[in-house]
């Protein structure tokens, strides 16, 4: 963990470059401080990922739109970002803070072109069970960074 998934309509794939944007936010996340200036994550947990919905229905489907003059193709975005417990709240403050601003930074040249909701969520819900058991954390706790 942290994980940021992001669930999107696949017409913005046309104009977004999305591994893009999955970096830019990534290296947001990594960027955090806690309270007492150490990273918040672990740089071998941080992961982003993006789904493009290739079927979806956006608002009043681009009616709206088509009446001001602009096309009416209209997109989403949601992001969630899921990280453990145990952060302390301005920390979690910090982190949404820092992944609000990289996501208006990368989205601000894409929402000049196209209409799109956007929406940013922190979950830190409870936990049932979690089980990690990759090797990639090992790579960074090895100082091989």
């Amino acid at each position: 963990m942290p994980h940021l998934v992001i669930f999107y309509s696949g017409n913005l794939d046309r104009d977004l470059d999305m591994t893009a944007v999955c970096r830019g936010l990534a290296d947001a996340m990594n960027s955090v401080r806690d309270d007492e200036g150490k990273p918040v994550f672990p740089i071998g947990g941080t992961r982003v990922l993006a789904y493009p919905a290739p079927h979806f229905a956006v608002s009043d489907g681009g009616q709206a739109g088509r009446a001001a003059g602009e096309s009416g193709d209209y997109g989403f975005m949601y992001l969630n970002l899921r990280m453990a417990r145990g952060r302390s709240e301005a920390t979690q403050q910090r982190v949404g803070q820092a992944v609000s601003a990289a996501a208006r930074e990368l989205l601000a040249p894409f929402k000049q072109v196209r209409r799109v909701g956007l929406t940013f969520q922190i979950d830190v819900g409870p936990e049932v069970y979690d089980a990690k058991f990759g090797n990639l954390h090992d790579l960074f706790q090895k100082g091989a960074r």
